[in-house]
């Protein structure tokens, strides 16, 4: 007696239903960068193709080096309170932990814009007071540098210390075996071993702090946002000076963004296998 053989047919796809390239796939494709490509293209030509929001931009190019100069010294000096703030935070003894346990829950416990005040008209004089500066004639720049500096340092402690943390313990005693003293370890062991972990929140950080530069418009620092203002208080065109503010910041941080994507990419080469 014959076998009775089953047959299941399954039917073809349709073409809507069969596999598609990975570029053409939702999650292969950078459909987001088309997208915003597309906005950075169309604000550009009202930049400078359209009368009223080229006037409007040309008000507020100026303001741009000024956003770039804040963002850069605020930058460089909260690196330097953060590291100082994280080698606190990881001390064995427990007077430097605590103030700098201290300090960065203080700056984590108080929004942004209060701070910025707090800092720029109290704690900035009082430190120059303290050093033997006139704190009172400080000038509205550099009051708002030292009060982003301040607010920031206590974010980028966090990334030291993560990063700091991220060595074994195991590099830490070998450099201890050797006869090495806990800052020369921690100068030629841990942190050019963790700087691979700490550089890209950094960067991420000093996009954060460029985009918090429009908070200093409250001290009448003449960044593009408080010439934004200037301008449509003189124009009374709203639309087109913040459309042409939008643009700039935008502009701005998707620039750095694509070099810090890069930048992060060349570190990590020798983990793709380039070399």
């Amino acid at each position: 007696m014959a076998a009775t053989v089953e047959r299941y047919s399954h039917p073809l796809p349709e073409p809507d239903d069969r596999v598609r390239p990975s570029w053409l796939s939702i999650s292969g494709f950078p459909y987001w960068a088309v997208l915003l490509a597309g906005i950075e293209i169309y604000l550009a030509y009202l930049a400078f193709a359209v009368d009223d929001y080229n006037r409007a931009f040309r008000f507020l190019r100026p303001g741009i080096a000024t956003t770039l100069e804040i963002a850069f010294w605020a930058f460089i000096v909260a690196s330097g309170i953060g590291l100082i703030a994280a080698l606190g935070r990881l001390s064995s003894y427990a007077v430097p932990r605590n103030i700098a346990r201290t300090y960065i829950e203080f700056i984590r416990g108080v929004p942004t814009l209060p701070l910025v005040f707090f800092m720029a008209f109290v704690i900035v004089p009082d430190l120059t007071s303290a050093l033997g500066g006139d704190g009172q004639t400080l000038s509205q720049l550099w009051r708002g540098i030292f009060a982003l500096s301040l607010i920031y340092g206590g974010y980028i402690a966090e990334v030291f210390r993560g990063g700091i943390q991220s060595v074994p313990k195991g590099q830490i005693e070998a450099g201890r075996s050797v006869g090495m003293s806990s800052l020369q370890t921690m100068q030629s062991v841990v942190l050019p071993q963790a700087i691979r972990a700490i550089l890209p929140p950094l960067g991420n950080d000093f996009i954060s702090i460029l985009k918090d530069t429009s908070l200093l418009s409250v001290l009448a620092v003449s960044e593009i946002t408080y010439n934004s203002k200037l301008f449509v208080n003189t124009s009374f065109q709203p639309r087109e000076t913040y459309t042409m503010l939008v643009f700039i910041y935008l502009t701005l941080v998707l620039g750095l963004s694509l070099l810090l994507n890069l930048f992060e990419r060349w570190l990590n080469r020798d983990q793709a296998g380039a070399r």
